[in-house]
C-alpha cells in the first residue's frame, strides 16, 4: 500500500498509549482544501492520515505522535482522545457539501477499500479493541456528524474493522412496546441511558429524555440505524441499541 508523506506541523507528544481509531470525513468542498488546512499551523488541526476519493493515502502525522483531530470528546469514560487515538480523515463533503438534490456525497468503492486496508494495517500495529473503533460523531455527538449516515460501517466490520451485530434476538430494552422521545422520563429512559453509556457514549443518566439524550441517539443512528437519523428512539433504534449493547459486552 503506497502512502504519500505530506507532514503537518500540527501535533505534539501523546500522554497515553494508542488504543482507539477515529474515522472522520473532511467536510470541506475539496480534499485539497482539507489537506491545506491540516498543514496550516494557524489552523491547529490535523489527522494522521487522509484518504482521497480515488484511494490515494496521505500521511500527515506519525502514528506515535498526537494529531489534533478529535477535539473535545470522550468514549467509554476516557477523554483526551487525541492522546489515545489514530485519526483518519476521509475526503467527503458530508452534510455541509451535499450533492445535487441535497443528498450526501457517496463514498467511492476504491476509497472505502483504501480505508479498510489502512485500518487493517493500523490494527496490526496497535492494540486497539474493536469496540474502540469509532466515528467522530460517536465521541462528540453534540457537535459532530461525521463520517455520516452514508458511511458503510457494516462493510468495514465485515473486513475486521469494527463490530456489527448479527444476532436476531434483542435484549429486554426492545420489549418496552413503544419508542421513546423528548418529554419521556422514568425507568425506561434511564435504562436507555445506561445502555448507551455502557456501549461508550457519554451522557448523564437523568431518567429524562433531554437534548443530550437526543444528540446521543442521533449519533447512534448515524452509525447503526442509518435510515432513521431522527434523534427519537423508535422501536427499530431500541432494538439495535440492545443488539449493540450485547455485542460490546466484554469488548471494552
Amino acid at each position: 500500500m503506497k502512502i504519500e508523506a505530506l507532514p503537518s506541523p500540527n501535533f505534539n507528544d501523546r500522554k497515553f498509549d494508542v488504543d482507539m481509531l477515529v474515522l472522520h470525513y473532511t467536510g470541506m468542498e475539496t480534499g485539497q482544501a482539507a489537506l491545506d488546512r491540516m498543514r496550516d499551523p494557524e489552523a491547529e488541526v490535523s489527522a494522521h492520515y487522509m484518504v482521497w476519493e480515488d484511494g490515494r493515502i496521505v500521511q500527515l502525522v506519525g502514528e506515535d505522535k498526537r494529531a489534533w483531530h478529535a477535539g473535545v470528546s470522550s468514549w467509554q469514560g476516557d477523554s483526551d482522545l487525541n492522546s489515545r487515538s489514530i485519526g483518519i480523515e476521509i475526503v467527503n463533503g458530508g452534510h455541509d457539501w451535499p450533492v445535487a438534490g441535497g443528498g450526501l456525497p457517496p463514498y467511492p468503492n476504491v476509497q472505502i477499500e483504501a480505508v479498510i486496508a489502512l485500518c487493517q494495517g493500523i490494527l496490526s500495529r496497535w492494540n486497539i479493541p474493536q469496540s474502540r473503533i469509532v466515528g467522530h460523531s460517536d465521541i462528540a455527538p453534540a457537535r459532530k456528524d461525521d463520517p455520516g449516515e452514508h458511511f458503510p460501517w457494516s462493510r468495514l466490520a465485515g473486513a475486521g474493522v469494527g463490530l456489527w451485530p448479527e444476532a436476531v434476538e434483542a435484549e429486554a430494552l426492545t420489549l418496552m412496546g413503544r419508542g421513546l422521545g423528548q418529554g419521556d422520563d422514568g425507568d425506561p429512559v434511564e435504562r436507555l441511558q445506561n445502555m448507551l453509556s455502557e456501549i461508550g457514549y457519554t451522557l448523564d443518566r437523568t431518567g429524562r429524555y433531554n437534548a443530550q439524550t437526543e444528540a446521543v441517539i442521533r449519533a447512534f443512528q448515524r452509525r447503526w440505524v442509518q435510515d432513521q437519523v431522527t434523534g427519537q428512539a423508535d422501536l427499530q433504534t431500541l432494538r439495535m441499541i440492545g443488539l449493540v449493547h450485547a455485542l460490546y459486552k466484554g469488548k471494552a
